[in-house]
């Protein structure tokens, strides 16, 4: 080698640029990938609240009645051993077991076995809330 040939290599300001860019790319796309994640469980959420209501409207095809507050989501799963017994429960279940929301908080349900309110509480897990803290309730689709 000789003493003519020079070494080339990144400078310290080049290699500073591009750490500044990749932040800033970053800083911009990272906001828009957190939020789609809310999204999708907001939609798992709905999803599998109707998934539930289709097993609801079978037991309920084959049983009469949905089942009570008191007998729960259980009834879908195992035959009921509380309240007036189902007529016909499918031997197996109607789901193979209780979902959890995507917040890992269990579904709220009520029914008289006339009817039946399925809900989540959303992310916060409580009572009432906006955007993605709000609850999301069979009634409202």
């Amino acid at each position: 080698m000789s003493k003519t040939t020079a070494q080339r290599g990144f400078t310290l300001i080049e290699i500073l640029v591009v750490v500044m860019i990749l932040g800033l790319l970053i800083a911009l796309a990272a906001p828009r990938f957190i939020g789609r994640t809310d999204d999708a469980r907001v939609v798992k959420a709905k999803n599998d609240i109707k998934a539930v209501e289709g097993a609801l409207d079978l037991y309920r095809l084959d049983s009469g009645t949905y089942p009570t507050s008191e007998q729960g989501l259980y009834a879908l799963v195992e035959r009921p051993a509380t309240g007036e017994p189902p007529r016909n429960w499918r031997e197996g279940g109607y789901i193979e077991r209780v979902p959890l929301d995507p917040w890992d908080g269990e579904f709220l349900f009520a029914s008289d076995g006339k009817a039946y309110v399925l809900r989540s509480l959303g992310a916060d897990g409580k009572e009432g809330g906006e955007d993605f803290d709000a609850d999301i309730d069979s009634r409202d689709f």
